[in-house]
């Protein structure tokens, strides 16, 4: 028989399973919603959806460039026995691929392996962050992926203009190391350097600091909180003497990415 739309999303909300398995259980039970719901019981797949709820900050990250597009992809998962399982790894460079060749959406052609892991596997597993990133011309693109026990635990991918893809890793092997969160400055919410600019105030003046020195010493601690997040103000890596925007020289540094496990 012919199990509508309606149907498997009805069957969806009230087990949490996902979408092929919901249509398989109507369409093996002729459309019978109970005996549907009882199958998936049966089946292991009602209480895999369960584990949606429980903590899943474990897990692995896979970069690939193809041409000028580069991407990361992030799949949680709870433990690291799991992250690190060849499989595992596996499927998350495919969709790194993917994503990659074909953009964020691709990840939806992966929906029936991540709904088998569940099952399989006993442990609430989805699809973390996706980042995408494409260089134009004249422009570069490089990645840098940081392993451990043999998974990605940190990805990086970062656009360069007018420089060098040696010049692209330099920058990708410091964000992994410094974890900025903005670019420049003006990409932090006003909201944040509001909240920041008033904390830092209140700390001064509890310190009993003088209120002619007030401003100046507010602007301070501003700048010392800018560089710890902002990519192009952070004190390069590998040469603290100088920051990023001076490693940069005549090059731009047009967007980078990040993701990291347990960010």
């Amino acid at each position: 028989m012919a199990i509508s739309a309606k149907d498997v999303q009805a069957l969806r909300q009230a087990t949490g399973v996902g979408m092929l398995d919901a249509k398989k259980a109507l369409e093996q039970n002729n459309g019978d919603f109970e005996a549907a719901t009882q199958w998936l019981r049966v089946q292991g797949l009602a209480s895999a959806a369960k584990r949606t709820d429980r903590d899943n900050s474990e897990g692995a990250v896979a970069v690939v460039r193809d041409g000028a597009n580069a991407a990361i992809v992030e799949v949680k998962c709870e433990t690291d026995f799991v992250a690190k399982s060849d499989d595992f790894v596996n499927l998350v460079s495919e969709m790194a691929a993917a994503v990659a060749a074909r953009g964020e959406a691709a990840t939806s052609e992966f929906t029936e392996q991540i709904e088998e892991m569940l099952t399989t596997l006993k442990e609430n597993i989805a699809v973390g962050a996706v980042k995408r990133l494409s260089a134009g011309p004249g422009q570069v693109v490089e990645t840098y992926l940081h392993q451990q026990s043999g998974r990605g635990v940190n990805a990086v991918i970062v656009v360069l203009e007018g420089g060098s893809e040696e010049l692209a890793h330099d920058i990708a092997v410091h964000c992994a190391f410094a974890k900025p969160a903005y670019l420049r400055r003006d990409d932090v919410p006003a909201s944040e350097v509001d909240k920041e600019r008033a904390t830092v105030e209140e700390i001064s003046r509890n310190e009993g600091k003088p209120e002619a020195s007030l401003p100046k010493i507010i602007e301070g601690r501003l700048n010392g909180w800018y560089k710890e997040r902002v990519l192009l103000e952070q004190a390069y890596a590998k040469d603290e003497k100088q920051n990023i925007e001076q490693l940069l020289g005549g090059a731009t540094l047009v967007a980078f990415a990040q993701v990291y496990i347990g960010a």
